[in-house]
């Protein structure tokens, strides 16, 4: 693994005193209080059997999420025969994405990127991540757009001449796809886990918690890397979920043709707005590098059973719910959920567009036609290192900290709001968005202040609010 890194001095426990100080302060827990362990062990027990609930509720209610309650209640149902109708892990199930998986593999470790040699504007090829914790600097091979545009080639090459297999073979093995999710998500998380105590990548951005669990799934790991070049968090970040996501979406548009020889306009908007935003992280996967996905969080459960299970089946909850209600909206209602869409995400990367540009130059760019404003503020990494970092004040990030995440809510209300309001199922996106994201206000903001400390509250006084002006 390429890394840079500055050295300083160390003292007999393989600390300098600063870093003992500060190496606490800055990124995920190293004490766990008792409502975070709770929270761990409730997800770590329920997440699996909510991706199954709904995914059984459409399969066997409709996509109802009440009546499998109610059916229960009445005595309709009991829950072995749920269990009993859901189809079972199957090993043709397990052939189809053992090949996924292991294509993208070698898309991601076979294939240089050459797209920036041949697209104007891309950022690709090998790319600085981040200073982590430790004061390492990870070099990254960035070819996300080029797997996106490979494997999306051959899947309309394959419906239109190849024919090997059918555009609806997803949704068609798509719960016996779901064991095969759940075992990979388990597998690599619990090796990320055991990787971490017996041959980690490096050791000083490892976090021990003395609680397993919060451990197992938040990470231990910061980078877990096998070889040079293979970044389990930015593989499973963005391959296998987020290349899948846009062909679960083209598979469930190959069903509802199949099924009733059309294909509606509430299908088309969710396919084009949420191709759109796959589309815009991978052509900026260089600067997805700088996130905090990548910047902060650590290996475990949570990505990697997350990436693998709860992404594509819980992101993609529209499409399959079109599938069995194919809606058919006015023309006023498809231009409106378009329009939230597309103005949702000009927020979105006009907002991530503008730090990133801040970020490139040093701050000597402009901004809504003016020099941006900043606060100055510095910070200590865990080898004991110094470093400076701007926070911009000017454009979108004057309105709001979290101003992207504004813009992140409108798209995911457009996704739902296509499907009509006919049930609730599709909802749960939206519901689930706002919680994430405003949690990782909170948990980001938690992070700089401790990071940035008076600096940081400098910067929340020159912008109170962190998603909604005047509101919150």
């Amino acid at each position: 693994m390429e890394t840079t890194r500055r050295r300083t001095t160390h003292d007999a426990n393989g600390k300098t005193p600063e870093q003992s100080e500060q190496a606490a302060q800055w990124g995920r827990a190293w004490e766990v209080d008792w409502f975070s362990l709770i929270s761990v062990v409730g997800l770590l027990c329920f997440a699996p059997f909510i991706v199954f609930y709904f995914v059984m509720a459409c399969d066997q209610y409709q996509c109802s999420i009440s009546e499998p309650l109610f059916a229960l209640y009445r005595g309709q149902t009991t829950l072995p025969s749920i269990w009993a109708r859901a189809p079972s892990f199957s090993w043709s199930a397990a052939k189809i994405y053992a090949i996924w998986v292991s294509f993208q593999v070698f898309l991601y470790m076979c294939i240089p990127d050459f797209a920036h040699k041949l697209i104007p504007g891309y950022v690709g090829g090998v790319q600085d991540g981040a200073r982590t914790p430790a004061g390492l600097i990870n070099k990254y091979e960035v070819n996300g757009l080029q797997c996106w545009l490979i494997t999306h080639a051959l899947w309309v090459a394959n419906a239109h001449y190849f024919h090997w297999f059918s555009p609806t073979i997803i949704f068609d093995n798509w719960i016996p796809l779901m064991w095969c999710t759940n075992i990979l998500g388990y597998t690599v998380s619990t090796f990320a886990f055991i990787k971490a105590y017996l041959f980690p990548t490096n050791a000083e951005d490892c976090k021990f918690t003395g609680n397993i669990f919060y451990n197992f799934m938040m990470g231990i790991e910061f980078n877990p890397r096998i070889g040079k070049w293979f970044d389990f968090k930015l593989f499973f970040n963005g391959r296998p979920g987020i290349v899948a996501w846009t062909l679960i979406n083209l598979s469930y548009m190959a069903k509802q043709q199949e099924l009733y020889g059309h294909v509606t306009n509430s299908m088309i908007i969710v396919n084009v707005l949420q191709a759109l935003y796959v589309l815009d992280f991978f052509w900026n996967e260089a600067w997805y590098l700088k996130t905090i996905d990548i910047c902060h969080d650590h290996f475990g459960w949570y990505l990697g059973w997350g990436d693998c299970v709860w992404l594509p089946y819980l992101y993609t909850l529209q499409g399959l719910y079109l599938v069995y209600h194919p809606v058919q909206l006015s023309d006023a209602h498809a231009i409106a959920v378009l329009l939230l869409g597309l103005v949702g995400y000009y927020i979105f990367r006009s907002t991530n567009h503008q730090k990133d540009k801040f970020r490139r130059t040093d701050g000597s760019c402009s901004i809504w036609g003016r020099k941006p404003s900043y606060i100055e503020c510095s910070y200590r990494s865990a080898d004991g290192g110094m470093h400076r970092s701007k926070l911009l004040t000017s454009g979108f990030w004057g309105v709001a900290r979290h101003f992207n995440y504004t813009g992140d809510l409108m798209g995911s209300l457009a996704y739902c709001a296509a499907c009509g309001f006919g049930h609730i199922l599709p909802y749960f996106y939206i519901v689930y968005m706002t919680i994430l994201l405003v949690h990782r206000c909170v948990r980001d903001e938690h992070r700089c202040s401790s990071k940035y400390g008076k600096d940081w509250k400098s910067y929340t006084d020159a912008v109170p609010y962190r998603l909604v002006p005047g509101v919150f």
